[in-house]
């Protein structure tokens, strides 16, 4: 049987926010969670890059890095990792038969995500990681991966306001679900928050007598570098210089974030070099995420932006690429547009498209919208006039029945920058479209 087979029968149940089933699961299997020493990164937006940093020092500082994340761009096999290399197939199909003979008759069907975080604990466990980087995947309190009691470190990266239908319609609600992940007295590495988030967690940081850094963004110093001043003032003196491979002004943050929680293993007695963060940092991939790629000869910009924050954060990069005095770091154009952006783009219908198409859209831009296959889409028609609405000196807004054709039209209209983005499921399915075709 394939991945997709072993997974069919937990798909219809979705969502379910509580940790009893997996702490059931777990317990049938042995409790494997409590083998795998764990970093556990929550956020808004920004973990995932957070995960992959981090991982990728330690891989380079010798240690043998588990790594557990979602969602998936392409394949299911992306979400588990040991040493930045993919689970097979072949072993992921194994640790979901060892998952499923583990649920009981009377044991309640735990969700697919559930079976994927199991069969993860599981996988890390058999082959003894050093320490897992562990992603939450919705929230923090009640999430499936929230049951490692005694984590080496917890991170919130950042709090916005997502997923309000299930954490709460306020960003404290939001938080109070986040610093769910908080544990008496382990370190607490803690993002830029708005001021409601921040009291919250404070307040639970206080509550666990947990001890809190917040580390202070890194200074970008040349194209694709940044210096991060160190906790301790810098071993040697000096703060550290690292190359940046991942772009946008947001990895200044989460990249320190990172380096923050490095510094707090180095202090607790683990060998990690300065050599060994410079090049995991260098390193390090995260696809997906303000990812520039050739398409059909053209230059695309690919990011998810499936949040208010999150298109923020992409249109201030954007912003920065289309500014003529920061053309040394524009990545593909020898001259930088001063007309407009084309936006190519899909959103779930459970996002505010409102707050994502105010953080995006400009006078003069182009709107090119589509579904997005086979998840809970908004209608693309629908999306348009809300666009109009809130944008109505767009240059183009018209709708397409697939992002190929989005593109194509976006590419023989304009000479400028096209960004396509509003989904990671929309970026992972034209991904794996591009995959196969190659």
């Amino acid at each position: 049987m394939d991945i997709d087979s072993l997974l069919q029968p937990f798909q219809q149940f979705g969502v379910r926010l509580g940790l009893d089933s997996s702490q059931k699961l777990l317990a049938n299997l042995g409790n494997p969670h409590h083998q795998v020493p764990v970093i556990h990164v929550a956020g808004t937006n920004g973990k995932g890059s957070v995960c992959a940093y981090i991982s990728s020092v330690l891989t380079e500082a010798g240690y043998r890095t588990g790594r557990y994340i979602s969602p998936h761009l392409v394949d299911w096999t992306e979400r588990i990792c040991i040493n930045q290399q993919p689970i097979s197939s072949k072993e992921f199909c194994k640790l979901l038969q060892e998952v499923k003979a583990a649920i009981f008759p009377n044991d309640d069907l735990p969700t697919q995500f559930e079976v994927i975080t199991t069969a993860a604990w599981l996988y890390f466990a058999q082959e003894k990681v050093d320490v897992a980087v562990v992603e939450v995947g919705l929230g923090g309190r009640l999430d499936a991966t929230n049951v490692c009691e005694q984590p080496l470190i917890t991170v919130i990266t950042s709090i916005s306001r997502e997923h309000w239908q299930r954490l709460g319609p306020t960003v404290a609600d939001i938080a109070r679900e986040k610093a769910g992940i908080l544990k008496v007295g382990c370190p607490a590495v803690i993002g830029p928050l708005p001021p409601d988030a921040e009291q919250v967690v404070r307040s639970r940081v206080l509550e666990l007598q947990c001890p809190i850094y917040t580390p202070q963004p890194a200074r970008q110093i040349a194209a694709g570098w940044a210096e991060y001043e160190r906790l301790g003032g810098g071993e040697k003196g000096h703060p550290i210089k690292y190359p940046l491979p991942l772009q946008g002004q947001i990895q200044l943050t989460n990249s320190a974030i990172a380096l923050c929680a490095l510094e707090i293993l180095q202090q607790k007695g683990w060998q990690i070099s300065e050599q060994a963060i410079i090049n995991g940092m260098a390193k390090t991939q995260w696809p997906g995420r303000m990812q520039w790629i050739n398409w059909k000869n053209y230059k695309l910009l690919l990011d998810g932006a499936h949040n208010p924050a999150a298109a923020q954060v992409l249109r201030n990069y954007v912003d920065i690429l289309l500014n003529p005095r920061e053309a040394d770091i524009f990545p593909f154009f020898d001259t930088p547009s001063k007309i407009g952006v084309t936006w190519v783009m899909g959103m779930l219908s459970t996002k505010d498209h409102q707050e994502i198409f105010q953080a995006l859209l400009r006078p003069n831009d182009q709107l090119y919208l589509v579904p997005v296959p086979n998840h809970s889409s908004a209608n693309p028609e629908e999306l348009a006039k809300l666009a109009r609405d809130i944008c109505p000196e767009l240059s183009i807004c018209n709708t397409f029945p697939d992002v190929t054709s989005a593109l194509e039209a976006a590419f023989s209209s304009t000479d400028d920058l096209v960004v396509l983005c509003g989904s990671l499921y929309l970026i992972g399915h034209f991904l794996k479209e591009l995959r196969a075709n190659s």
